[in-house]
This record gives structure tokens, C-alpha cells and sequence, in this order.
């Protein structure tokens, strides 16, 4: 049975990208919004972190003769509103759509010309109130920076 390697910090890139195969570590966007969690790679070597700051998708963390070990993030169920077809027309429309998402405590990310959020019955609701239209999509999700993830976060109220 082969050890679980413990990562503490990531690889120095002073050195030039690895050609070794890439090896992804496929994760989910709560897990990866964790310090401290383990993990297996598609080769089967598995993986503990205990990091200083969260890892991202993409990230190689570790490097070895072999393989080159990278984060690849799971896509997942979003809503999909693209700004040309949504209904909303101002930056004023635009705001108040932020506000709300926001008075919810979903994250949102901007992609191209489209707005994510996560595919949740509460913004559903939001998005058929307020005539928003929205698809349901399969992405991998990357809210925007100081955005809280749902689950995660709660105010007790």
C-alpha cells in the first residue's frame, strides 16, 4: 500500500513547466474552498493537504520524475443568464440583479457574456419572479473573488 503524500506548500515555478504527463486531481468547488482536505489522483496516489490558502483549478501541486499532479475542478450544476438574452437591458437592470444574487448570499461569476450562479431552487425562483430567463448549464464554477460559497456560509437568520 503506497503512502499518502502530504502537501504543505505548493511547487516553486522558478524552475520551467514540467514535460512529465499532466495527472488531474479531480475536485469539487466545496473541497477545493478547503485548507485542509484529501484526495485521490486519476492514477490512484493519493493526497492530503494542509495549505496556507486554498488551491484553484489548474494548480500544479505536485511534481515528481513521473507526473506532474494538477487540480482539475469538477463542473457543476449552474444557471446560465446571458446578458443579451436575460431581459435586463440598463446597468441599472444590472446592479439590482448583482443585489438580489447577493441579498441571497449566492456567489456569482461572469463568463464572456453570460452571468453564473449556482443552479439553486432559491434563484430559480428569483429568476422566474423577476422575468430573468436562465439555462441550466454543467460548468466548472469560479465565483468571483470574496464571493462566499452557500453552503458554507450562514448569518443564523
Amino acid at each position: 500500500m503506497e503512502e499518502i503524500q502530504i502537501i504543505r506548500e505548493m511547487p516553486s515555478r522558478e524552475t520551467s513547466p514540467s514535460s512529465s504527463p499532466r495527472v488531474a486531481l479531480k475536485v469539487d468547488r466545496a473541497t477545493l474552498a478547503k485548507r485542509r482536505w484529501r484526495g485521490r489522483a486519476e492514477d490512484g496516489k493519493e493526497f492530503g493537504f494542509d495549505l496556507a490558502h486554498p488551491l484553484a483549478d489548474g494548480a500544479v501541486f505536485f511534481e515528481n520524475e513521473n507526473a506532474s499532479y494538477a487540480i482539475e475542478q469538477n463542473a457543476e450544476p449552474v444557471l446560465e443568464l446571458r446578458i443579451a438574452d436575460c431581459g435586463l437591458r440598463t446597468e441599472n437592470d444590472f446592479a439590482r440583479l448583482g443585489w438580489l444574487i447577493g441579498n441571497l448570499h449566492f456567489p456569482l461569476a461572469l463568463e464572456n457574456d453570460a452571468v453564473l450562479v449556482p443552479d439553486d431552487p432559491a434563484l430559480r425562483q428569483l429568476f422566474a419572479r423577476e422575468r430573468i430567463a436562465f439555462a441550466p448549464r454543467e460548468r466548472v464554477f469560479k465565483p468571483l473573488s470574496g464571493a462566499h460559497t452557500h453552503s458554507l456560509h450562514s448569518h443564523g437568520h
